[in-house]
């Protein structure tokens, strides 16, 4: 065994460890730091597939600013863990059912008679002035550009149907009209009553 096949072996087993402790912790903030742990040892991965401008952006946008979101909001919530932990044992045989055959199903699909190191070998290492960040954009902006902006528009429209959606409940709620704030004059809240400063006696 090489050297770099024992780093991919250490990486992937890492992974599979930390996802596999995200949905068996009952704990919200151990299951977002084992999360964070995933994500570093894929971007590890990508590391070593030479796609380094993904593995950064994952390190940066995921690690850097969506579990730091994530870990606040589960902090803020002050989730009850004993309600979590009800009903666990009763849904545990159809979970470990389902999972097993999950594992069975990728097993047969990706295990080494279809993606074996004899059927896809090695790719060749590039230049050393080899770019991925053009390559990516390259493609994104050529090959693949039409997928690329029909996905930015479904996700807009998903933040906009969110925000719609959040929104409804504070429709009978008191709010306040920026355009008649604007429109206050001085003598409608303002009211200056001239007083003596001493009481005469």
């Amino acid at each position: 065994m090489t050297f770099t096949q024992f780093v991919f072996y250490l990486f992937s087993a890492v992974l599979i460890f930390a996802a596999a402790m995200v949905i068996t912790v009952r704990n919200p903030v151990k299951a977002a730091l084992f999360l964070v742990l995933a994500f570093f040892s894929a971007a590890g991965l990508w590391v070593m597939l030479e796609a380094e401008f993904l593995a950064i952006a994952l390190v940066l946008v995921y690690v850097g600013a969506v579990m730091v979101l994530f870990l606040f909001v589960v902090m803020m919530l002050d989730i009850n863990l004993a309600r979590l932990r009800e009903g666990f044992g009763e849904y545990l045989p159809v979970g470990a059912v389902v999972a097993a055959l999950m594992i069975v199903e990728m097993g047969v699909i990706l295990g080494p008679r279809h993606f074996g190191l004899h059927r896809f070998p090695l790719p060749p290492g590039h230049a050393a002035g080899y770019s991925n960040t053009r390559e990516l954009g390259l493609q994104l902006y050529t090959t693949y550009v039409y997928p690329f902006e029909i996905a930015s528009l479904i996700l807009l429209v998903a933040i906009i149907a969110a925000i719609a959606l959040s929104m409804r409940s504070h429709r009978r709620s008191r709010h306040q009209d920026p355009g008649k704030q604007v429109q206050v004059r001085r003598e409608d809240r303002v009211r200056i009553v001239k007083m003596a400063a001493e009481k005469k006696g």
